[in-house]
């Protein structure tokens, strides 16, 4: 190898430093950040039944993963964009499914036809509020 050659290697690396930290939440919160709480970067599988009219729209459900949460919400990815007002969003929890309900905050474009769309959680819903959330399952 030449000496003053650049190695491709390190080219590559100097890439992934700039790609973190662009995208780091430990970046971010050094800047002028609007949000009031911290976040967790956390992946997790999650069910949403969206709600229209105060009605779950089971056939419009679908599962996407989470990017982040907070004690008041969380982040998911999308592999399109959804306009959604409310939601059930169903985790598998130390053996069973639990539910909350949430309010769409955001919706925004991370490229590639994905976006993310953040939660404000409500409340912790039942499955005697919606019995039909009992036979649902993740695992």
């Amino acid at each position: 190898m030449n000496l003053f050659s650049k190695r491709k290697d390190l080219r590559a690396q100097n890439f992934l430093l700039k790609l973190v930290n662009n995208h780091c939440q430990g970046r971010a919160a050094l800047l002028d950040d609007v949000r009031t709480d911290s976040r967790v970067n956390l992946t997790l599988v999650v069910w949403i039944v969206p709600i229209e009219n105060g009605q779950l729209q089971f056939k419009q459900a679908f599962t996407a993963v989470t990017k982040e949460f907070s004690c008041t919400g969380a982040a998911v990815v999308l592999d399109r964009q959804r306009g959604l007002d409310q939601a059930i969003l169903g985790f598998f929890f130390e053996g069973e499914m639990v539910f909350l309900r949430a309010q769409a905050k955001h919706l925004n474009p991370m490229g590639g036809g994905f976006f993310q769309l953040g939660f404000q959680v409500l409340e912790l819903v039942s499955t005697g509020d919606y019995p039909e959330l009992a036979s649902i399952g993740l695992q």
